[in-house]
């Protein structure tokens, strides 16, 4: 059993007397009073500061027209819609810079022939140009390609090889209308020269569509991709406009209301004709920039 406390604590549960109750009531009114004091003085304080407190400018709010009819407005503070501040960044393929390389073109002069007549000077003129370049250099190559009517209906085959470029410097190429004309023998003799090298990208296409087209057999072919897998340290299947860009740094057009166009029309417009020489002149162009590079080495054992 605990010992009873004893001391100042004997008392702790007598009654207050009156006077103390008095006592008691007076501390409470003054805690009391001291309080309401208290927060009289900072709800003035709030009131000042609120007042002195500068305006926000205008350009916080909007101005909401309520109807046309009506003159009366409401201004509400601007919130900023999030959904309309959209930012867009730019995907890798609109992101990659694309080059823009200026166009191939056969600046030089154009030898159109038509007719048998003007298609064997055309290849005279061709013969005396190889045997003076065989004289001076030892070997000749020739931009070499053709051009047919292709065929947009089932069934219906392509037409017969019409019109043959052939191109051997800067200077001229010519563009022979062969579906007019036919293959001329001196013409046939040219082409089918071994020591004559005839190039351009699938070369070996276009000398199997003139002998069954035209019962000529084209010699000393050269292809282009082949020669350029030899070259250069990327091979894959070249076309003749990623050749030029590769090695010329410049683009080589091909329209299609021109490459497949009528190719077996009477007479060849200004377009075709450019665009056949062009094709001929970048081939042969092409050869002399691929011939005067060294062949990969191959370090595999």
């Amino acid at each position: 059993m605990g010992t009873p406390i004893s001391g100042e604590f004997d008392d702790w549960d007598r009654p207050f007397t009156e006077e103390e109750l008095q006592e008691i009531d007076a501390a409470f009114q003054s805690a009391t009073k001291r309080r309401n004091d208290s927060e009289d003085v900072a709800a003035a304080g709030e009131e000042s500061r609120r007042k002195s407190r500068r305006r926000l400018p205008e350009s916080l709010f909007v101005y909401h027209q309520q109807n046309e009819a009506s003159n009366s407005s409401l201004l509400s503070p601007c919130s900023r819609n999030r959904s309309r501040c959209s930012y867009s960044y730019p995907s890798s393929n609109q992101a990659k810079l694309v080059m823009q390389y200026p166009e191939m073109s056969f600046e030089g002069q154009v030898i159109y022939s038509r007719t048998i007549k003007e298609v064997e000077k055309s290849a005279v003129e061709l013969l005396n140009f190889v045997e003076e370049k065989k004289r001076k250099e030892g070997n000749v190559a020739l931009g070499f390609d053709i051009e047919w009517k292709p065929s947009f209906r089932r069934g219906v085959p392509p037409g017969k090889a019409a019109v043959m470029q052939i191109c051997g410097d800067k200077g001229n190429c010519y563009v022979l209308h062969i579906i007019h004309s036919g293959i001329p023998q001196t013409l046939q003799s040219l082409l089918e020269d071994p020591t004559v090298v005839k190039v351009g990208v699938c070369i070996a296409n276009d000398g199997y569509k003139v002998r069954q087209d035209h019962n000529v057999s084209v010699k000393a072919l050269e292809d282009l991709s082949e020669l350029a897998n030899k070259k250069l340290d990327d091979p894959k299947k070249w076309s003749l406009a990623s050749l030029t860009e590769k090695l010329l740094a410049k683009q080589l057009p091909k329209p299609s209301n021109i490459r497949l166009g009528n190719w077996e029309a009477n007479v060849l417009s200004r377009d075709q004709l450019h665009y056949a020489a062009t094709d001929a002149f970048v081939s042969w162009h092409l050869y002399q920039a691929l011939k005067s590079l060294p062949e990969i080495v191959d370090n595999k054992e």
